[in-house]
């Protein structure tokens, strides 16, 4: 389905249209990504909502457990959500 090293999901936008976002971590950074169909180009999504962060986490524990990903990738996930999101509880 993704490159490696990429994770993807669908879900639906603001508006109710089904997209395709996938995350790749570049560095210490993620990189996100997001297309409305298959064979649309890829955009960058610079800055993606919460509801983004919280799959890529749910991704990447079901991954650490599956040892696909360091364990600690988990810790530093977290710790950079917190940083983007202080007033949310993750």
């Amino acid at each position: 389905m993704s490159a490696k090293g990429e994770i993807g999901w669908k879900r639906r936008d603001e508006f109710g249209e089904r997209v395709q976002v996938k995350a790749k971590k570049v560095g210490d950074q993620w990189r996100f990504h997001i297309r409305a169909q298959r064979f649309d180009e890829w955009q960058p999504h610079p800055e993606p909502p919460l509801e983004d962060w919280l799959e890529l986490l749910d991704c990447v524990e079901r991954r650490v457990q599956r040892h696909r990903i360091p364990e600690e990738e988990l810790p530093r996930l977290k710790r950079m959500m917190r940083e983007l999101f202080p007033t949310e509880t993750i």
